[in-house]
């Protein structure tokens, strides 16, 4: 079945091109004209992603993006007129999975929502992710690892879960620090050090739990897992 798009926009005009797009490519579309209806519809309906305007009635986009956040997987587009929600994007990291600046090129949108399922493996059979004793659960984002056969759930940030699973779809390769932005953060100008910042964390969250070396970094590349 095609993946379906929730677009949670007020304005009706935006709305329906973005639907005559999404749905010219192949997708099935709901639209809600608030937030309120957005978040019932994405309860009842169980969407594959969200694009939701800031401006919106009722529940704006940083409170639907929260609630949405809160009930799971579920990848968000926030759309946006304003340069200080970019800003507030990028400052406060809530998880966003792209953002679109107004006026927009619908072509656009669609390709970036593309690549969005695409990035979080929206795929139901890549649900699970296993690397050594690492078990990542890409529907629930929980994370475990499995030590003299009792597992211990790793508390992680959303940032924290993505670099994790990222790092474990192929825990061989060693990912720059650019490669990680653009998986983790995307539409983020972070620096290498707020990188080794969340890297840093994680790695300390990993050795907690029993991880101890599981993430290496690589000299003058980034880093890598380190798994049997």
């Amino acid at each position: 079945m095609a993946e379906l798009v929730l677009i949670a926009e007020d304005d009706l005009e935006i709305a329906g091109i973005l639907d005559a797009y999404f749905t010219r490519e192949g997708f099935r579309t709901v639209h809600a004209r608030d937030g309120q209806v957005a978040l019932d519809l994405h309860l009842s309906l169980k969407p594959d992603i969200v694009l939701a305007d800031i401006t919106m009635p009722r529940l704006d986009g940083w409170e639907l993006l929260a609630e949405i956040q809160r009930r799971g997987r579920t990848p968000v587009i926030i759309i946006t007129a304003l340069d200080k929600d970019i800003d507030r994007l990028q400052g406060l990291r809530i998880g966003a999975d792209d953002y679109i600046v107004k006026p927009f090129n619908p072509i656009e949108v669609v390709a970036r929502a593309k690549a969005v399922l695409r990035r979080t493996g929206l795929s139901r059979a890549g649900a699970m992710i296993r690397a050594g004793n690492l078990t990542i659960d890409l529907d629930s984002y929980q994370a475990r690892i499995e030590q003299d056969g009792v597992d211990i759930a790793l508390s992680l940030t959303l940032t924290e879960f993505r670099q994790l699973a990222h790092l474990a779809r192929t825990p061989t390769k060693a990912f720059s620090r650019s490669e990680l932005v653009d998986a983790c953060l995307p539409g983020s100008d972070a620096l290498d050090r707020t990188i080794d910042s969340h890297l840093s964390k994680l790695r300390r969250k990993l050795e907690q739990a029993g991880g101890e070396g599981m993430l290496m970094s690589i000299r003058g590349i980034g880093y890598r897992l380190a798994v049997d």
